[in-house]
This record gives structure tokens, C-alpha cells and sequence, in this order.
């Protein structure tokens, strides 16, 4: 206890050069935190968009839906497979999906990005994604030209609202809803007809076939029969792996580009807290040597004088981390290089990310401090009581 009152005394004396180190230890720590929760968004957006009671199908060889072709007798295939779920009013819980990509110009900048424009089997498609709920109009109708839009779309992109009409595939389509997907990468997209959009874009083939499963666990079993079945090319994914198979990708480099420039700037803060902390040595040469002298060990203050450090870096943690929070209601948008799609996410702040920030900066605190603490526990005596 007295280790540590003597440590936090002396932080207390150094107000100043205490708050000057510790906000520049705090301000890696946001840069930190902040890399880890754009990466974290990223992901969870992307996760979240799936279900682990649905399964979804695709070619072999693709990547994704906008890769993927599927026949129609291989959809109908995979309908009739027995651990398809049946609904009472809906019937097979099995909804044939085409996705393209289509450019639309930005709001603010007047920019054009890809946006991902979803054909999906009417009533069926919303089922099978409960987070989705239509906020303003309608679903689309069956046959029609008719779509729904994602509120990031809304907001975002130089679209009609509801009830306004848009131009693409040769086609004039009228918004018949706004949809609200809790923001998973629904929010991203346009959703329409898929046998009126696959007539749009002359298309014969399907992108991806969604399917609920009666058991989730006969998802292996699931596999083995479709991959066994000669006269199909397809294979099946859970439908939450699926997405989150296609984050990885983006999230990676994030992490790899923010974490090095993470480790630069913590050089700047670890070369500041060193400095602080070989001033402190200097400041308390003769009190090293009085403390010394009434029978306190070198470990003591060893470990003093890193504690110290260790409180500094703490407090740089907390001042950084409470920053990082104030970004978690942002929201950005990139394209996702898996799909080179635009989709929009905001900062996330877990308790992962706090742990790994706070472990962070008592990495940098204590290797700033190492050096100072040593040459302090090495002292002599005598040499110190005479520096009065």
C-alpha cells in the first residue's frame, strides 16, 4: 500500500508534466481504439446481416453472390431438400436471390460508388431476415418494378424517397418502402422483384438460393448432400460464416494498417514518458538516498518508480478510451472489397477493444518506465544523500 501511495503522491506533486505525458499516451490509445472499432463495425455489420438458422447457397468456385450462378433447376434442387422449413402461410422458407451492382451518385459529393441491388423471392426473402423491418411504404409487389430501399441508401445517395423513381437496367423503378435492417448491410442495399429484376439485366441465372433450416444442427449433413449430389455445382454456407467470411478480408487490413501507425505514434508517447520519468529520478535523488537509508530495498524502489509509470499510461488509457467512446455512434461509409460495394458502418466499441487498449498502454508505460526505474533502484546511497 505505501508503494503505491508514494507513487500516486508523486503524480499528484507533477500535476503538469503528469497531464502533458499522459495526454500524449492517451491520444495513442485513441488511435488505438478507434483502428480496432472501425474494424470492429466492419465486421459486426457484415456478422449480424446473417442468421445461423439459415443457410445459404452458392457456386462452388464463388466468393460471394455477385461471383455466384445458379441455375434454376439447381434452385429447385435445393428447395426439395428435406431440411428446408416449411411455413404455414408462406410454404418452402426458400427465397431465390439475384444480386447486381448498380452506381449511384452521393448526396454530398456528388460521387458515384456500387450499391448492391438485391432481386428477392417476394415475402419469403423479409422472412427469412426478421432484423429488416419496412419503416415507411410497403414491400415491393410480386412481378412489379417496384423496390425497396435500405435507410443508409436514403440518407446517403441522390435517390427519391418513397414514392419517387429511379432509373437502371433500362427500367424506371418506383420506391415503394424504406427498410430498416438494424444496421446490418441490408441498410446498403436495394431490394426489388427477382424474376423482374433478372428480366432487367437479362439475367437466367440466380445469384444465391437462402433457405431456413428445420434443424440448424443437419447443417453438415446438409453439406455432404449437396456436395455427393452429380448434377449439382453449388455448396452450402451458414448464412452468419458466409458473412462474416467476407469481412475478414477488409477488417485485416484495417487492423495491420491502423496497428502500425499505432506503434509509431506509441513510440513518440513511450521516448515521453521515459523523459518524464528520468526527470522524476533526477527531481528525487536525495529522497532515493533518504529512502534508502531508512532500510528500503532497491526492489522497492524499482518497483515504485515503475508503478508510477504504470499509473501514467492508466490514466492515458482512460483519457483515450473515454475519447474512443465519443466515436461510437459515428457512422462511415467504404467499399467493401469483397463485393466492391458501398456499405456503410459505425465505430464499435467492445470490451474486447478495452481490454486489449488498457493492456496496451501498460505495455507502453511499462517500457518507458523500465529504464528510469533501474537506474533509480541502482543508485548509491551516499551519492544520493550528498545531492541535497
Amino acid at each position: 500500500m505505501l508503494l503505491f501511495y508514494y507513487s500516486y503522491r508523486n503524480l499528484l506533486v507533477r500535476r503538469l508534466t503528469t497531464l502533458l505525458t499522459a495526454g500524449g499516451m492517451g491520444l495513442v490509445i485513441f488511435v488505438f481504439a478507434t483502428v480496432l472499432m472501425l474494424a470492429e463495425g466492419f465486421q459486426q455489420t457484415l456478422i449480424t446481416s446473417g442468421s445461423s438458422e439459415n443457410a445459404v447457397f452458392i457456386r462452388r468456385s464463388a466468393e460471394t453472390e455477385v461471383q455466384s450462378l445458379i441455375e434454376r433447376k439447381d434452385a429447385a434442387i435445393l428447395e426439395s431438400f428435406p431440411q428446408v422449413a416449411v411455413d404455414h402461410d408462406l410454404g418452402l422458407l426458400a427465397a431465390r436471390e439475384l444480386v447486381v451492382l448498380i452506381t449511384l451518385a452521393k448526396k454530398e459529393t456528388g460521387s458515384r460508388s456500387n450499391i448492391q441491388v438485391r432481386g428477392a423471392t417476394h415475402g419469403v426473402s423479409l422472412a427469412l431476415r426478421p432484423q429488416i423491418k419496412i419503416v415507411a411504404g410497403r414491400e415491393f409487389n410480386a412481378g412489379s418494378t417496384e423496390i425497396l430501399i435500405g435507410r443508409n441508401i436514403a440518407k446517403k445517395f441522390k435517390i427519391a424517397g418513397l414514392g419517387g423513381t429511379i432509373n437502371f437496367g433500362g427500367h424506371t423503378w418506383t420506391v415503394s418502402g424504406i427498410m430498416d435492417a438494424g444496421g446490418t448491410a441490408f441498410d446498403s442495399e436495394i431490394w426489388g422483384d427477382v424474376d423482374s429484376l433478372m428480366g432487367a439485366f437479362k439475367r437466367t441465372v440466380y445469384s444465391s438460393v437462402l433457405i431456413r433450416m428445420r434443424d440448424p444442427s443437419t447443417l453438415p449433413e446438409l453439406k455432404e448432400t449437396v456436395l455427393k449430389d452429380p448434377r449439382l455445382v453449388e455448396e452450402a454456407r451458414r448464412e452468419d460464416k458466409y458473412y462474416e467470411a467476407q469481412s475478414e478480408l477488409m477488417a485485416r487490413f484495417i487492423r495491420i494498417l491502423g496497428i502500425s501507425l499505432t506503434l509509431i505514434f506509441s513510440l513518440g508517447a513511450i521516448t515521453g514518458s521515459m523523459i518524464t520519468m528520468y526527470a522524476a529520478v533526477s527531481a528525487r535523488t536525495s529522497e532515493i538516498g533518504t529512502l534508502r537509508a531508512l532500510g528500503f530495498r532497491r526492489l522497492f524502489i524499482l518497483l515504485a518508480f515503475m508503478a508510477e509509470a504504470v499509473f501514467l499510461s492508466l490514466l492515458g488509457a482512460v483519457t483515450g478510451l473515454a475519447a474512443a467512446s465519443c466515436m461510437n455512434r459515428i457512422t462511415i461509409s467504404t467499399m467493401n472489397w469483397t463485393t466492391f460495394s458501398e456499405l456503410t458502418f459505425r465505430f464499435l466499441l467492445s470490451r474486447r477493444i478495452v481490454a486489449d487498449s488498457v493492456i496496451f498502454a501498460i505495455v507502453m508505460g511499462i517500457v518507458g518506465g523500465a529504464l528510469p526505474s533501474v537506474r533509480a533502484a541502482r543508485m548509491n546511497i551516499v551519492s544520493a544523500l550528498r545531492s541535497r
